[in-house]
């Protein structure tokens, strides 16, 4: 396998060093569609969730092929809304629907199937992490995590921070033009989607690269760590458990990292460094000589 099963992709060489690459993910009303996100928001973000996938890996989206299970109480109008939700998704990131499939199903279901072009080297997989790498995301984390406890718990927000709580949930961005960049700068070793949650990636990345964690900066949103004072929440547990997120969590080289800062500022984006990886296999937080395990937390389906 040129991608190993397990990693957010799979590949096959196509010759000349290069590889195509092939991804698809599935969204699922009942367990992957909140109250309050429309049908044009659901189909926008299958297309997202599949593209942030392709972002972790430094790989260019270009072709989509989605197939539709559609329950007989949608209109015609909800399905030209899905429709135009689909390709608002792609084009925003540079890819085209080029077809697929419909049939009738007791559930809604998108199922997106994602193709792009890669050179094999430039891939960056979640299993090259070493003791010593440092450990970065490309955004701050918290913010769905409330944003959920608004849509689903009914948790209220001054009006100053609501819109982007729930924006955050109901619009998911993703790392593209950070992952494309990252990824010709030689300095990432591992490199994963935060939308199972941070903690979940950083195990995921751990299980890969057979590493551990020490994290020592919490990087959370100013949004969320309001939200958290105001219900009495703990920033910890919104910071790490949320998932939905879709930034990049990632381990560089030191000596590379001021390569990779420049390339993600060169684009708008942000590199912010949250830890080391270690040799020892645990996962560990710790602010002013005080640690605290990061637990193995985050969305699984069929847990």
């Amino acid at each position: 396998m040129l991608i190993p099963i397990g990693d957010d992709v799979s590949a096959h060489s196509i010759g000349n060093g290069k590889i195509a690459v092939l991804k698809t993910d599935m969204l699922v009303d009942k367990t992957d569609v909140p109250q309050g996100m429309s049908l044009w928001q659901a189909a926008r973000k299958a297309v997202v969730m599949n593209i942030s996938d392709f972002a972790a890996k430094g790989v260019r989206p270009l072709a989509i092929l989605v197939s539709l299970g559609l329950p007989r109480r949608l209109t015609e109008k909800d399905i030209k809304e899905i429709g135009e939700g689909l390709n608002a998704g792609a084009r925003e990131y540079g890819a085209y629907v080029i077809g697929g499939d419909t049939n009738e199903a007791s559930d809604f279901v998108i199922s997106i199937s994602l193709f792009g072009i890669a050179k094999k080297e430039k891939v960056m997989l979640r299993s090259g992490a070493k003791p010593g790498d440092i450990v970065a995301v490309t955004g701050f984390f918290g913010k769905t995590a409330a944003g959920m406890k608004v849509l689903l718990e009914n948790f209220e927000a001054p009006k100053e921070i609501l819109n982007v709580l729930v924006d955050s949930v109901l619009m998911p961005k993703v790392r593209l033009k950070e992952g494309l960049s990252l990824c010709q700068t030689g300095a990432v070793t591992a490199s994963i989607d935060s939308s199972d949650g941070l903690a979940w990636s950083l195990y995921e990345i751990s299980k890969a690269s057979k590493v551990g964690f020490l994290i020592d900066r919490l990087p959370i949103a100013e949004e969320a760590e309001k939200f958290a004072k105001i219900h009495n929440l703990d920033p910890f547990d919104l910071t790490f458990y949320g998932g939905e997120e879709y930034e990049l969590v990632l381990t560089l080289k030191t000596e590379l990292w001021g390569k990779a800062e420049k390339a993600v500022k060169r684009i708008g984006g942000k590199l912010l460094p949250i830890g080391k990886v270690t040799a020892k296999r645990q996962i560990l937080f710790e602010v002013n000589g005080e640690k605290r395990v990061i637990e193995p937390r985050g969305w699984e389906h069929f847990k």
